[in-house]
């Protein structure tokens, strides 16, 4: 049976029971002018028959129905966040909704998996590493994420009606924020004035500092710098189509959201047209629209050489690569929108309804650009 959770209302004014539901999309409003609860148990039906529309094997337990879905996963996915989606399964969702009918799935059950993670931590039997509970808020909204997907392939396939994503799957309140560090503003300075590092007592030009700078700059991932190419980029617009993972694949991106088209400030598109001028002086020739933007190996070399730059220059506490990012976001996250900042950064927000159905409006990404660089210049040596 497909599930809905809400019931007919009965509406005095049209003097009718009503109730809306929506599948897949697409919104269906039921009624009956039956006084009375003969009245709601009619609508009700109504609305419960087109709901059922379509769905099979609801029998299914949902550990079937995971195994399957994980499968989808593999296949479409990069092998890093495939290992997630895995990790979630076995430590949190499947422990509490596994051996439950896929027909049964409410979001109660998924609301369950979030509050008992959150208390109790990995749940899985026979882990030889348990996480004891009070996880980071960053981590449940990451199991909520699987969660959501997991019920809508289902849905997609059949198996339920279910749709998390229009209730209110909410992270315990008490989770904490993860523990993340930022550059503070005199370290920021120095990562956009200092260019050198010293390497057996001698300084020496850091061949990696745009890509330091860019990721601070405009707040992408580590993966999607080396994911970047020449042929990327269209005047002041940067499209970003690959990220490159930690185990060397090519992927999309982390989610949805992460194939996007950036505007660049100033100071950002500087660094960037600074960049390559080097990679066209290494390789002795006019670049091509498929040469990487950033030369580096792999992001574990990246790593390396950004902590061996702020050991260099004294940046301390030092950063992770990631935390460049979450740098950026701190900085002009007062300056533009959050569905802009959202665009920005390439990030996700389950069930927000402002960041899923607005739409880019022509201008309004140059105009968010330029606050980005005002929010920026104070930093930079450049902007003076």
């Amino acid at each position: 049976m497909g599930r809905r959770t809400n019931t007919a209302q009965w509406l005095p004014n049209q003097n009718r029971w009503q109730i809306k539901v929506q599948k897949d999309g697409v919104r269906k409003t039921f009624t009956s002018a039956k006084p009375g609860r003969t009245g709601q148990r009619e609508a009700n039906a109504k609305a419960d028959a087109w709901l059922d529309e379509g769905i099979c094997s609801t029998t299914k337990r949902c550990l079937e129905v995971w195994n399957e879905y994980l499968i989808s996963v593999r296949a479409t996915a990069g092998t890093s966040y495939a290992q997630q989606v895995e990790k979630f399964g076995q430590n949190y969702i499947l422990p509490v909704v596994g051996d439950r009918r896929i027909g049964d799935l409410n979001t109660g059950m998924l609301q369950d998996v979030l509050n008992r993670a959150y208390k109790e931590g990995s749940m899985k039997p026979q882990a030889t590493r348990k996480s004891r509970g009070n996880l980071s808020r960053k981590t449940l909204q990451g199991i909520r994420a699987v969660e959501v997907s997991f019920v809508k392939w289902a849905r997609q396939h059949k198996y339920t009606a279910l749709r998390p994503e229009d209730e209110r799957l909410t992270v315990p309140r008490g989770a904490r924020p993860k523990g993340r560090k930022i550059l503070q503003p005199d370290a920021l300075r120095v990562l956009l004035s200092v260019d050198t590092r010293i390497v057996r007592g001698k300084v020496e030009q850091d061949a990696n500092i745009h890509a330091y700078r860019f990721a601070v700059l405009t707040g992408l991932r580590p993966g999607e710098l080396l994911g970047l190419r020449v042929g990327d980029m269209e005047g002041n617009r940067l499209h970003l189509a690959r990220a490159i993972n930690t185990f060397d694949e090519e992927t999309h991106g982390k989610n949805e959201n992460a194939i996007r088209t950036v505007v660049l400030h100033p100071l950002a598109a500087a660094e960037l047209h600074a960049q390559l001028q080097q990679r066209a002086f290494e390789e002795e020739r006019p670049l091509r629209g498929d040469d990487p933007i950033f030369l580096l190996e792999n992001e574990h070399s990246l790593y390396n050489y950004w902590q061996f730059y702020q050991r260099s220059n004294g940046i301390d506490p030092p950063v992770s690569l990631y935390e460049l990012r979450h740098t950026f976001v701190s900085i002009i996250e007062d300056a533009v929108s959050p569905a802009e900042l959202r665009r920005m950064v390439g990030h996700s927000k389950s069930m927000d309804t402002y960041g899923w159905y607005s739409h880019a409006v022509d201008g309004r990404a140059d105009t968010a650009a330029m606050a980005v660089s005002d929010a920026l210049a104070e930093y930079s040596p450049r902007a003076k």
